[in-house]
């Protein structure tokens, strides 16, 4: 380790949890303050000086988001959790209150840019841009009204995700109901005292019942439970977010939230969303409607009078139509992905491909056992350190994605993140990896861009709607067959065949249509519930289902209440299919026949990912491929 190496976080080793999470946040964001204060009591003379003690004050405030936002989403205690969430509130306060500071931005306003660098002069433009669009030039009483508006909205969004987080809902079944599960699985879930089994709504369960479970009336009941969760509480919550964010735009003088938030992304404004929206849709319209019709022929095998399909069948009769007409039998596929192997497997994977080393830390003090800690290096040096949260719990964040738990600064700190997800402890679907190497992308993006100088560009800094683009890229390494013969093996030792991936492949192909218009519906759904107000946010799901998904509402339902990008992505769920256009680009720079070619997985690592937040992800990308991306990569993908 060189000398002035920066050290991982110190994480309590015993039960003292609660006074840590307390004591990081509060002694991060005092630190935040007196340095601001010394920023505008004394302010330095010299431009770099200024932005110097400006990023200090930023990383200290980075330092309290991080424990608020992680802890209070995965913490086991409750009082721990909880304690988070005011920790995560003091620093919406204080976040709030600095960008609404005159006299602050004064001070940073006065730098003169002519003698800094690139990355300078880019660090104080983004900075008085955030400023601006705090409403720092606003009238006294704009400022007061935009700050309430900021600690309600956040207190709102912490009640939408507690109500998803702790909304876990589950049907009773008879053991006879379980026929078409996997054996393991069935063997997981024993009878009660009643002779029931219980099937909850966390992805473990839902996630194979949908797919594999014959009943279909218990597949029906599970599908409805899953899709009220949050129901009614975060209907009103929802409404009350949506206020806010309307309320926040006018008085910024946008035309609506969407306009506000696509201002920084690489889309520009709202009105482009839509037109984005609609292009997918077209594109997506032909290969949708043909895939549809198969799983509605393939349903009628066994309801002869059905007209049409909907999301509590359409997993389980597509899952049958890979079985049968594409030879995919997903039951025999997951035997080739034991936990254990899979995540061994992906830091191999990754390790090659991007030169990079998984050192087991088995010391480390973690929040709960199962918590896998790893330190990284990159040529022999120590880059940053990782923590693997995998598993469901009680009271845990129930989707899958990475936290910071420290942005990476050169000198300062060393980039810590974390990946919370919700799989089996047994064998996996092999869709469930994919996912775990697509969050895995943006946790190899947080660590290698973590060496920067500057706070605000460390780690997955981009544009919020390029984010999702490595860690799509990375999922190709899933789909494979040389990758994953590297670590797919049954209990019996045998490598997964070749003939098998590719099959897999050609299986995945089918419903990419529908699946495409299913996004769209659900990027219509963010973005027009942020343009257009309306009385009933059901009703309105319904209509834009109607418009965007080829697959009809089930009754009774209100999906938007545990759609938690509402809150996270707010109006730019778009960016998941806008990021996939741009991953399919870069991708084809990748030799099919040689996914670890070390010259262009080095150049996309230093070009792409190492940068962090420094360039426009344009330029990051025109970089790596030598020209600006197109989408004629995605839609010959889309009419394979």
């Amino acid at each position: 380790m060189h000398p002035t190496e920066p050290m991982p976080l110190a994480l309590p080793t015993d039960n003292t949890w609660l006074d840590w999470v307390g004591r990081r946040g509060d002694d991060e964001l005092a630190r935040c303050q007196s340095l601001v204060d010394e920023l505008k009591v004394s302010t330095p003379t010299s431009a770099l000086d200024v932005l110097r003690l400006w990023n200090d004050a930023q990383v200290a405030l980075s330092n309290a988001a991080a424990v608020g936002s992680l802890f209070a989403e995965v913490h086991p205690d409750k009082d721990v959790r909880d304690r988070a969430e005011l920790v995560a509130q003091a620093v919406q306060k204080l976040d709030t209150d600095l960008g609404l500071d005159q006299d602050l931005y004064a001070v940073l306003a006065r730098v003169d840019a002519s003698g800094l660098d690139s990355d300078a002069r880019r660090l104080l433009e983004r900075t008085l841009r955030d400023f601006r669009r705090s409403g720092v030039d606003r009238d006294e009483a704009t400022r007061s009204r935009l700050r309430e508006l900021s600690e309600q909205g956040l207190l709102l969004s912490q009640d939408f995700s507690k109500n998803i987080r702790e909304g876990v809902r589950s049907i009773r079944v008879r053991p006879e109901q379980l026929e078409g599960m996997p054996q393991d699985w069935i063997d997981a879930h024993p009878a009660d005292g009643e002779g029931l089994v219980t099937v909850t709504t966390d992805y473990p369960d839902v996630v194979p019942f949908r797919t594999f479970a014959k009943d279909a009336e218990a597949r029906r009941a599970l599908v409805k439970e899953f899709l009220t969760i949050g129901w009614p509480a975060n209907d009103a919550v929802l409404q009350e977010i949506l206020a806010v964010r309307r309320e926040t735009a006018a008085l910024l003088g946008y035309a609506s939230w969407a306009d506000y938030d696509a201002e920084v992304k690489m889309i520009g404004n709202g009105s482009a969303i839509a037109d984005f929206i609609d292009r997918i849709t077209d594109l997506a319209a032909a290969s949708a409607a043909r895939d549809k019709a198969v799983l509605l022929e393939r349903l009628r095998q066994d309801r002869p009078d059905a007209t049409d399909i909907d999301g509590a069948d359409v997993p389980h009769y597509a899952e049958l139509v890979r079985k049968e007409q594409l030879a995919v039998d997903a039951q025999r596929v997951r035997t080739y992905f034991p936990f254990e192997a899979v995540r061994q497997g992906l830091l191999d994977v990754t390790g090659r491909l991007f030169g990079l080393e998984w050192l087991p830390v088995t010391d480390a003090p973690t929040w709960h056992d199962e918590v896998a800690t790893y330190d990284v290096a990159l040529r022999g040096r120590r880059i940053g350190r990782i923590h693997l949260d995998l598993h469901p719990r009680d009271g845990k964040y129930k989707h899958a994605a990475q936290f910071d738990l420290v942005r990476g600064v050169r000198g300062q700190q060393l980039a810590e993140g974390v990946l919370v997800c919700n799989f089996n402890r047994g064998l996996m679907e092999h869709d469930e990896v994919v996912t775990l190497f697509h969050e895995f992308g943006h946790l190899v993006h947080h660590v290698v861009a973590g060496d920067q100088e500057w706070v605000r560009f460390s780690g997955v800094a981009t544009e919020w709607d390029f984010v999702e683009s490595p860690s799509q890229m990375l999922e190709e390494w899933a789909w494979d067959a040389d990758v994953l013969a590297t670590f797919a093996r049954n209990a019996d030792g045998e490598t997964i065949p070749a003939d098998l991936v590719a099959a897999m492949r050609r299986a995945d192909d089918f419903g990419k249509g529908y699946d495409a218009r299913t996004q769209m519906f659900y990027a219509a759904l963010s973005y027009d519930l942020h343009v257009n107000a309306t009385t009933d946010l059901t009703g309105r799901l319904q209509e834009l289902m109607g418009r965007y998904s080829v697959f009809p509402y089930i009754e009774g339902t209100h999906m938007h209440c545990h759609f938690g990008h509402l809150d996270g992505y707010s109006s730019g769920y778009y960016t998941y299919m806008w990021s996939l256009v741009i991953a399919k680009d870069m991708f084809s720079a990748f030799d099919r026949h040689d996914l670890f070619d070390p010259e262009v997985a080095g150049a996309y690592r230093d070009k792409v990912l190492a940068p962090g937040g420094r360039h426009d992800a344009a330029d990051l990308v025109q970089d790596f491929l030598g020209r600006t991306y197109t989408f004629d990569a995605y839609a010959a993908w889309l009419a394979e």
